[in-house]
């Protein structure tokens, strides 16, 4: 019997493909820094920012002494707020929660960035566990993530559903013997979604 639902973040909760994506979007625009400059200085940090090696205080000077150009943290900051939310998604996920069923946010990513989200968003009442790359170590290519969230809802894989906007990130937990969904981040289609959950005997 289905339990949990478990949700990527970036391109399932949100409008964005990527947290990258959000964070070089806002920044670019709200300092008119070529976008193509900044990202690429950006994303040379970006596998130790998700895995926890580093922290976005560690390399900032860094990147803004790459781009010749001291940028304030806050704005950095003030990114992550900025994220684009799928009103839609959220909103079926606090449908399913009402439902009794278990829900978890499950997300390569940065801790300060999803910390300061789940605040300004207040998903803390949304989801019953947050479980995020850089707190793990290790991403949803590995099963550690995976089998941190079960423990903090108290579940087995057979009892999940993960849904997810990569389909390399289905693979583990597939194997695990949890239910998986593919959801296109581009088609933003969370009919489809509800349809398929349908199919699984949820909602």
């Amino acid at each position: 019997m289905l339990k949990a639902i478990l949700f990527d973040f970036d391109g399932v909760l949100t409008l964005d493909a990527t947290g990258s994506q959000t964070i070089c979007n806002y920044i670019c625009k709200e300092t008119g820094i070529d976008k193509q400059l900044f990202t690429k200085e950006y994303k040379k940090y970006n596998t130790d920012l998700l895995y926890g090696k580093l922290k976005h205080e560690d390399i900032w000077g860094e990147v803004c002494a790459a781009i010749n150009t001291d940028i304030s943290i806050e704005v950095l900051r003030a990114s992550f707020i900025n994220t684009p939310i799928n009103e839609d998604m959220l909103n079926l996920i606090k449908e399913l929660k009402s439902r009794a069923y278990k829900t978890a946010m499950v997300t390569d990513n940065k801790k300060d960035r999803i910390d300061k989200v789940v605040e300004y968003y207040n998903l803390d009442t949304v989801f019953d566990a947050v479980t995020v790359s850089a707190e793990v170590g290790s991403g949803k290519d590995k099963e550690a993530i995976f089998i941190k969230t079960m423990e903090r809802l108290n579940v087995s894989a057979n009892e999940c559903v993960f849904i997810d906007n990569q389909k390399g990130n289905l693979i583990v937990p597939k194997q695990m013997g949890m239910e998986v969904i593919f959801y296109d981040h581009e088609e933003k289609d969370v009919g489809k979604l509800i349809n398929q959950l349908m199919a699984l005997g949820i909602y």
